[in-house]
């Protein structure tokens, strides 16, 4: 079956070479009340936290993913329109719930796990989702970091050898230029001991545009460079986004999904298989399928931890392995990412264990015996592993 990725609707007062052009989207961002009354007819609960709530969260989105907005109630206009919600005390509010400042090394240095670390190049974000996680430190209108901090950052990664992986974070990397993304990508390839690099971007979801021939030349210069997207619903698969993923993947660059779990907007595992199966098909992986983060203002939009397992587990027998992302949670207050599987063991009874499959198969596993399992000859990637290890990270 081919797949359909339809267009989003430009409207007509708007030329095609402005609505394609990613720096005339942001400029053109909706960000106040009168803006998106433009687009929409506010309701009762929206115009609550456009009064009420302005302050504790900035609001904007891109003309052209206000677009894929419908009426309320919408999932799209839930990820991208406040709501009077956010106002209300929930039961977790978290400002920063990754405990991410206590892990904070060096401006703009997040250290959490020993081998990567995360480096906020930017506070901007195109769209403000209503689910953000680092709401302490998006919205702070610094387009770019600042060359002391930035100084500060690139040395850290320097002197912590440990260090094999950099994923690019913000705001959003991709809202900063060409040039200041080409910088540095740069200089971070040229730290012998970083291997890999990410750019965790929503831009793909809410600025398809952004996606050039330009841009994926810079990615391809720099490689490894895996770009991580976050679409979280199968109609922000359109035909620009398509066009943009397609682009990124025929060029060599790996593209990994990250979605996030959120109550009345993608909770269902029709919509969940539909927007992975998407996925796939233009060669992105689904890789994580999170818990929403108790931020400040979201707990309206967290799912239960029960509701995510049961779609896990539907999700398990009806959905290829290449499709199925890793449900998680992000433990709070700093204690890293655990994974969320169904339980499919029914009992133990020594080394032979018993499973009823998500078909209904009863079936059991006998493990081999303790006295069989041998260490594996290890050579130098012993010591490898030791260093790694020991490069803790700070808390």
């Amino acid at each position: 079956m081919k797949l359909n990725f339809p267009p989003s609707p430009r409207p007509e007062h708007i030329a095609e070479s402005d609505w394609n052009n990613w720096t005339w989207q942001l400029r053109h961002s909706l960000k106040s009340k009168a803006d998106f009354e433009k687009s929409f007819q506010l309701s009762d609960n929206e115009l609550a936290a456009f009064s009420e709530g302005a302050e504790l969260f900035n609001i904007r989105t891109t003309p052209y993913y206000a677009s894929l907005a419908k009426d309320e109630g919408d999932s799209i206009r839930q990820i991208l329109m406040p709501q009077k919600f956010e106002i209300e005390e929930g039961s977790q509010q978290m400002l920063d719930p990754l405990g991410e400042r206590k892990n904070n090394p060096a401006p703009r240095v997040i250290h959490r796990y020993s081998d990567r670390v995360l480096f906020l190049i930017t506070d901007i974000c195109s769209v403000y989702c209503r689910f953000c996680t680092r709401k302490h430190f998006t919205g702070q209108e610094q387009a770019f970091i600042r060359n002391e901090e930035y100084e500060k950052a690139l040395e850290y990664i320097k002197t912590h050898p440990g260090i094999r992986e950099v994923i690019l974070s913000g705001g959003d990397p991709l809202t900063v230029s060409d040039g200041q993304l080409d910088r540095v990508l740069g200089d971070l390839r040229a730290i012998d001991h970083v291997e890999i690099i990410r750019i965790g971007s929503r831009m793909p979801v809410v600025c398809p545009m952004r996606i050039t021939d330009d841009l994926v030349k810079i990615l391809k210069k720099h490689k490894p460079v895996f770009l991580m997207s976050h679409f979280n619903h199968p109609n922000e698969l359109t035909a620009e986004a398509a066009a943009g993923l397609e682009k990124l993947v025929d060029n060599g660059v790996p593209v990994m999904n990250q979605m996030v779990l959120l109550n009345g907007i993608n909770n269902h595992p029709a919509l969940v298989q539909a927007l992975n199966r998407r996925l796939l098909f233009l060669r992105v992986k689904p890789y994580y399928m999170f818990q929403c983060d108790p931020s400040q203002g979201t707990d309206h939009l967290r799912t239960s931890i029960e509701d995510s397992l049961e779609i896990q587990k539907e999700l398990w027998g009806h959905l290829s392995g290449l499709a199925m992302p890793n449900l998680s949670v992000d433990i709070p207050d700093g204690g890293g990412k655990t994974y969320l599987v169904p339980n499919f063991e029914t009992a133990r009874d020594g080394n032979v264990r018993f499973y009823k499959g998500w078909d209904g198969v009863d079936a059991k596993y006998v493990s081999p015996a303790a006295e069989k399992i041998k260490k594996p000859e290890l050579h130098h990637y012993l010591e490898e592993w030791n260093k790694l290890k020991a490069a803790k990270a700070p808390l």
